[in-house]
Order: structure tokens, then sequence, then C-alpha cells
């Protein structure tokens, strides 16, 4: 037997004394009877069950969080019947109706013939690890977003555009379903910048990329910050018509928004240039010669007056 189990079989005072004033919960079950032989008193300040209300791993079990249970318990019964210690992080359900994150670190215990004879071992609260845990996972997702969001609009940015429009072809390729981007460049906007200030030009980006985030509004769609004064929209899914609507939507609405523009020589506001372009991906073809192609129609739209939309015809 191990020297763990001699301490619980033990009659001393001492090891008794050891065993019970540690943060540790000391446990051992008879293996062939699948009772509790012992259990330490501090089980019941930790989750509020009363400590001879242990009788046998059934009320282990029972007391196992329902996300975790299946398995925590079959994990545990197949390592200890092959004989290899183990342990388990699982939610120990309290009497309150609340949970205590435990690891339960065990020995399995075996007799001279190598036959499992007990399982003993430690319950330890870890708690705050895993609230720890928790919170450094929730900061590395923030991160994550924060990389793929463009810190001054809040719109994705060109890495994350880069990712999505590469994931998006080879969706639309396997599926046969039309992708649309539509590029867009606000109209003599080093200009309005050298006139209004960069505070306010970072101000009117930042408007133009809330509205366009509205003018989309599907859940698959993506606004993005091409660069500088161009944005960027994948549509996923969408046809060359559709595509066309949800670019007179958005220069409709950022029309409506009457930004003045005294120093553009085409309208008293802020207008915008779109190139549309609408593919249906094959897989030996290329998404960057798509949006080549789709910047040729932006550039054609500058070169035509701006404040237009030029589309693939």
């Amino acid at each position: 037997m191990s020297g763990v189990d001699d301490l619980l079989d033990s009659d001393s005072a001492v090891y008794r004394t050891l065993l019970e004033s540690t943060l540790a919960i000391p446990w051992k079950i008879d293996w062939a009877t699948m009772k509790f032989a012992y259990i330490g008193p501090q089980i019941e300040p930790l989750l509020g069950w009363e400590r001879d209300s242990w009788i046998s791993a059934d009320d282990w079990v029972a007391r196992i969080h329902a996300d975790d249970r299946e398995h925590v318990v079959n994990f545990c019964i197949s390592q200890s019947k092959a004989g290899v210690d183990h342990e388990a992080d699982y939610r120990a359900l309290t009497r309150d109706n609340g949970y205590v994150w435990i690891r339960d670190v065990v020995h399995v215990v075996r007799d001279d013939k190598g036959e499992v004879e007990a399982l003993v071992g430690f319950m330890f609260d870890i708690s705050e690890r895993k609230k720890t845990e928790a919170r450094l996972l929730s900061l590395q997702k923030e991160l994550e977003a924060l990389s793929f969001k463009d810190g001054l609009t809040g719109a994705a940015n060109r890495r994350m555009f880069d990712a999505r429009l590469d994931q998006e072809w080879k969706n639309a390729a396997r599926s046969g379903q039309p992708l649309s981007v539509i590029l867009l460049d606000i109209d003599y906007f080093k200009q309005y910048n050298d006139f209004y200030g960069h505070i306010r030009a970072d101000e009117r980006l930042t408007q133009v990329a809330q509205t366009l985030m509205l003018a989309t509004g599907r859940p698959g769609d993506l606004v993005a910050r091409f660069g500088g004064e161009e944005f960027v929209l994948l549509l996923p899914e969408t046809g060359a018509a559709t595509a066309r609507e949800i670019a007179e939507r958005c220069q409709r609405m950022i029309g409506n928004m009457g930004i003045p523009h005294e120093k553009s020589p085409i309208s008293p506001s802020l207008t915008v240039s779109m190139g549309v372009g609408t593919a249906t991906p094959l897989a030996q073809t290329d998404a960057m010669d798509f949006m080549h192609s789709v910047d040729q129609l932006l550039y054609a739209a500058k070169q035509n007056g701006r404040n237009r939309i030029e589309a693939m015809p």
C-alpha cells in the first residue's frame, strides 16, 4: 500500500491531524464495494454536504455538475480499472445549488496480486485558478478581436479582410455561389483633411464606416477599412443585382448624412465613388485577380467624374 493509504488507515492522531488540517481534502474508496472508507472533514465547509453523506461513489457521481459528469466519470473509471494514477478537473455541486471547481488527484492502490484494491486521493479547490484562466481566455479573445479591427473606425482591418476574402473565395468555389465586393473611396478626402483638419477627418472616416455597417446589416457581410479613405465590403452569396442595390444604399445613406465638404469640386457635401464586382469563383481562379478588377472599376468611377458607381457588366 502507498504511504497515503497507510496514513488513512493509521490510528495516529498526528497523521490524522496533518491530513485534516490541509486545504486539500483526502479521501479513500474501497474498490470492491465502491464505498467511501474515508473523506476529510474539509469537504463540509467547501461543498456544504455533511461528511457522513458521502457513502459511496454514487454520491460523488451525483454531486458532479451535469455538464461534466459523463466524461469525468467515464475517464476516472477507465483509468482506475487500468490501474493508472490520474487527475480530473470538474465542477462539484454545492448543497446550495452552486458549484466549486475541483481537481481530483487519484492514486490507484493494488494488492499483492496486482489487482485494484482501493482508490485514494486528494480534492483541491481550484476555483480561483479557473477564474484566472477564464479571465485570461477572455483577454486573449479580446486581443485577437482587436488585432482584426481598425483602431480608428471600428470596422475590420485589412488583415481581417484578406483572411475573410481567402475563406469566402474558397467557400464560393466549393458551393458555386456568387461572391461580391464593393470597393469604396471618399471623394477628395485629402482636400477635406487639409481644410477641416485631421481630427474632423478622422471623425468622418468613423461616420462613414458606421454608416456602411448599417447599410449592409447581414450577418455574413464584412465592412473593412482597406487603407486611408478606402473601405471595402465583402458580400458572400451575393449576386450582381443585390450587390448593386447595396452599393446604391451605401451611397444614398452617406449622402443623407449631409457632411459639408467645401473643398469638393463636385458636391457641397461628402460623396463616395465605388467599384462593384461579382464573381463565381472556380478552384483554379485567383481572388487577387478579382480584387484587381474591382479596383479598376473604382478607378473608372473616379475617372468618370466621381460620386458614382461602376459595376461589372
